[in-house]
């Protein structure tokens, strides 16, 4: 799984905490409240995060609408089963993430776990 560049984690985030698809110029505007950016490198960016699979585009009369084709947690999942391929022992890994969460984010990991736990026995 690739990791972001900047720009593209920039746009990315830009395309996920919007409503629905956006503009091209919605992304630019935002991000130009940060650092100037020129329309055409972000829209180039945007391009190839669509041909990367990671945008969708449509057409509304003559503008790219872009949304997004996978979500951010998706994207994060993603980058975490990354990190666990590389471990020579995975459970000691998830060992050390476990044990650097706030208790009440690992009181959350419990929760979903017992709820995964449930949907998968037999009924």
């Amino acid at each position: 799984m690739p990791h972001f560049g900047d720009l593209e984690a920039a746009i990315m985030d830009e395309v996920w905490a919007a409503d629905g698809p956006i503009r091209v110029r919605a992304v630019v505007d935002s991000l130009n409240r940060e650092r100037p950016l020129a329309y055409t490198t972000v829209q180039t960016v945007m391009d190839v995060l669509y041909r990367k699979g990671w945008l969708t585009r449509t057409k509304d009369r003559r503008f790219n609408m872009y949304a997004p084709a996978a979500s951010r947690e998706d994207y994060v999942a993603g980058l975490m089963d990354e990190a666990l391929a590389v471990a020579e022992d995975r459970s000691a890994v998830l060992l050390r993430f476990v044990e650097s969460m706030d208790p009440a984010e690992t009181a959350e990991l419990r929760r979903m776990l017992a709820a995964a736990k449930s949907r998968k026995s037999p009924r």
